[in-house]
């Protein structure tokens, strides 16, 4: 099994690079970031890419990806019936990891049918199987939707609280509200968790202050 490449781009096409590996070229299929991310990257600039080997009688093929934290996502996305690696690549192309397991989270069947040949049966199955296993794979800090935060207690607002807005206070009541608000004008968890989140990153750089509901609101209803 090859793990991972670490070597030159020797180019880029449509789904798929080839890795220049001591002179040796490996073809891997890749998707969303990723295929910038190497497009980008100069003809001098040694990467890495994270593999996943699929063999079958007929095929060996190499999967790409520019981080293990993508590599460990499609692994799991592939347990799913109905869900090989060329599904699970698609779902990949449609956000970042962050935004995939969000929707798995939240039950967005919506977001996550957006993926080419994955349907709205497939995602509702995928949410189904992969919800419980998505919350254990990362802390959950690392799904926290407001910024600047490592978690509720730096002024973020984890999922649990997003299910049950008022359960912490100050900035992380307003930031769940918010979230509770743009639902309620229709738009997706997932949708509105990253509006607020984008909003407050925005404002953080900006060095200014979104501490009320109204405020996180109005600034996330621009970003929509």
């Amino acid at each position: 099994m090859i793990s991972f490449l670490r070597g030159y781009v020797a180019a880029v096409y449509d789904g798929a690079a080839v890795i220049d590996v001591g002179g040796v070229g490996y073809e891997v299929r890749i998707a969303g970031e990723s295929v910038q991310r190497l497009a980008a990257a100069d003809r001098d600039e040694e990467v890495m890419v994270y593999t996943y080997t699929y063999l079958r009688e007929d095929q060996i093929a190499l999967y790409g990806f520019m981080s293990r934290d993508d590599l460990e996502l499609f692994k799991l996305l592939i347990t799913v019936s109905g869900v090989g690696p060329k599904g699970g690549l698609a779902l990949l192309s449609v956000g970042t990891a962050d935004d995939l397991r969000f929707a798995i989270m939240t039950g967005d069947a919506k977001m996550i049918a957006r993926a080419p040949g994955v349907g709205k049966r497939t995602a509702e199955r995928l949410i189904l199987d992969l919800r419980d296993k998505v919350a254990g794979m990362r802390d959950a800090e690392m799904l926290a939707i407001a910024a600047g935060g490592a978690g509720a207690g730096a002024g973020g607002v984890s999922l649990a609280e997003i299910g049950a807005a008022g359960a912490g206070s100050g900035q992380d009541d307003a930031a769940a509200e918010a979230v509770e608000a743009l639902t309620a004008l229709g738009y997706s968890r997932a949708e509105a968790a990253k509006a607020v989140r984008t909003c407050k990153e925005n404002a953080q750089k900006e060095q200014k202050e979104l501490t009320d509901t109204e405020s996180i609101l109005k600034a996330a209803l621009r970003y929509l």
